[in-house]
């Protein structure tokens, strides 16, 4: 190998330790080695840049908009509420939980089905008494698994098989559900393993946060909306009993109170259900399915509902309504925003919403325009506004629409009508022209870090092929495991899982990619040309077998805070589990892709 050679695989060393031994973010890490590069003449401007263009990683970016959609209209909710039911075990839970979110995980990317599935799962195993740590990295590792069962499941996949249309030709890149011939039989072999082994292998362990640590407790009223499917279902039925974070008080029915609300009530069209409890909880009321707040005062904002959010305002001693009830002082009017609910020093405000004298010091619980924070940040009115996150309602009513969009795109690629690029930005302008999300909520689901990630790292992996760096590795691997391309598979997979599981996935799929290539290539010499799709497939599924630490991936990230689990819990679970994956990998790759 030659200088350029040395200094690139340096720089590659240099960016996989910073992403083990520190905590600087994969995006960064990688920038600054492909600036180096950059500076030292070792890549050009053009092959920095061609990581913006690949096809793979546009298609992730305009996937997060078509996945804004479908979560915008609540419809991963209505398809796993459902399922997920009374688990009565551990075990049973892990079982209803697995299942399905590997099935969504093969349609939906995978980040985005966690983010949703978080507060579900974490409301779901208190309501049950079950430890959230025996779910939470279940939920993260089923949806990796399922993710690796077609294309679109997971960004890693799409940039590969970007790489493998650009540098080897259209012939070569992947069906949709192409992949699940070796995916398929990983999932399934990894959710037993972890049915199995689960309860022996996971921690019971407390969050290391609870959403009980807020000591602020609203009363907000909600009615049982006409048409609504909670009609005529008891409150147990409806899941309205025992609500984490939340008690439901009383029902007020025709001008009649029921206080002591039975779990056997049937529920009735245009109830009037009064609960009390912390903001996240009411949060997640706002969103469900049949119920609306009992103020009127919302439906008159000048704002459509998806753009709102939920804004909590402390109310300040120079607030000219103070004194005055929020009916009188014309709170809607005035500011633009719905008074859902009050907190008042941890006493319940035994009022309709619109009778309540207001105090100063008193919290306000609002919904208003999304942008209501910003623009009273410094207002006299308030002493502090903060929006709550990820508070937007609910498009309920637009579920259906959602789930056709996706449908089309998922039938249109896999019938080979459109290209996977085509199908998914037709799929997002679908979301965006019948209002299941907004053009500026689709912008903010991208997530811009992980297409950067992408990017530089396509631009190391040009590195590697100008400067001959993959030549020189391949030779070394193939000293080591010899000419024998079975085994080559096995070290190649067994390679990039480390990598996956100490820097990020998509750049160590992409940094192995032309490593893979370059194998098939050398093998082939003097002898019958190789095809490089065992190799890269290798490749591919050792990158999406992040299992054995919790930044590989960033959904293990993601479940690592709320399940309180320690570096440790990943390493007993997720080796085994990676040596799980490996051998089925290994043994099937070369039974569907031939050499």
């Amino acid at each position: 190998m030659g200088l350029d050679a040395w200094i690139t695989l340096a720089v590659l060393a240099a960016v996989m330790g910073t992403l083990a031994f520190t905590r600087v973010s994969a995006y960064l890490a990688l920038i600054g080695g492909l600036v180096v590069l950059l500076t030292l003449g070792i890549v050009s401007e053009d092959q920095m840049l061609a990581g913006a263009a690949n096809p793979g990683m546009i298609t992730v970016g305009v996937l997060f908009a078509v996945v804004a959609g479908v979560r915008e209209t609540g419809a991963m909710n209505w398809l796993l509420q459902p399922l997920l039911g009374d688990p009565g075990s551990v075990r049973s839970a892990q079982l209803r939980l697995v299942g399905p979110v590997a099935l969504l995980s093969a349609f939906l990317n995978n980040t985005p089905i966690v983010a949703v599935m978080l507060p579900v799962v974490h409301d779901w195993a208190r309501k049950y008494r079950i430890s959230v740590s025996q779910l939470l990295i279940p939920l993260s590792y089923a949806s990796i698994m399922g993710g690796a069962c077609s294309l679109i499941g997971t960004s890693t996949l799409l940039v590969v098989n970007g790489l493998i249309v650009s540098e080897l030709g259209d012939d070569y890149g992947l069906s949709m559900f192409e992949v699940a011939w070796v995916g398929l039989p990983c999932a399934l072999a990894g959710c037993s393993f972890m049915l199995l082994f689960g309860r022996r292998l996971l921690p019971d362990r407390k969050p290391v946060l609870s959403p009980e640590d807020d000591a602020r407790e609203y009363v907000v009223e909600m009615l049982v909306d006409e048409g609504s499917a909670l009609a005529g279902s008891t409150i147990e039925q409806a899941g309205l009993r025992h609500l984490p974070g939340l008690y439901l008080i009383e029902i007020e029915r025709l001008g009649q109170v029921l206080p002591a609300v039975s779990p056997n009530i049937v529920l009735r069209e245009k109830d009037r259900l009064v609960f009390a409890g912390i903001v996240e909880s009411v949060r997640d009321l706002q969103k469900m399915r049949g119920l609306k707040p009992a103020t009127d005062q919302v439906f008159k904002l000048d704002a459509e509902r998806g753009n709102r959010a939920l804004v909590e305002a402390v109310v300040s001693y120079q607030c000219p309504i103070v004194g005055m009830s929020i009916r009188d002082g014309q709170f809607r009017t005035r500011y633009n925003a719905a008074v859902i609910a009050v907190a008042r020093g941890g006493s319940r405000i035994k009022q309709k919403i619109g009778d309540i004298v207001l105090r100063a010091g008193d919290t306000l619980l609002l919904e208003a325009r999304a942008s209501f924070a910003d623009q009273h940040r410094n207002s006299r009115d308030f002493f502090l506004v903060s929006r709550i996150e990820d508070s937007a309602p609910i498009r309920h009513e637009k579920a259906w629409v959602s789930l056709l969009i996706l449908g089309l795109m998922v039938v249109a690629v896999t019938a080979g009508w459109l290209s996977m690029l085509n199908a998914s930005m037709l799929a997002a302008g679908a979301m965006i022209a019948t209002r299941c999300t907004a053009a500026h909520s689709a912008l903010r689901s991208v997530e811009w870090q992980v297409l950067l990630v992408i990017a530089a790292a396509v631009g190391i992996g040009k590195a590697m092929q100008s400067s001959g760096a993959a030549h020189g590795v391949t030779d070394w691997l193939i000293g080591l495991a010899g000419t024998d391309p079975h085994v080559i598979v096995g070290v190649l997979c067994a390679t990039t899982m480390v990598f996956t599981n100490v820097m990020n996935a998509n750049a160590a799929a992409v940094l192995m990619f032309p490593i893979a290539v370059s194998t098939a290539a050398t093998l082939g010499e003097g002898a019958t040309p190789l095809s490089p799709m065992p190799f890269v497939i290798a490749v591919m599924m050792g990158a999406v077998s992040s299992y054995a630490t919790p930044i590989g991936y960033q959904t293990n990230l993601m479940v690592m805070g709320p399940g309180g689990y320690r570096f440790s819990d990943y390493l007993r679970m997720g080796l085994p589990l990676s040596v799980l994956v490996w051998s089925i990998s290994v043994f099937l790759i070369p039974r569907v892709w031939p050499f």
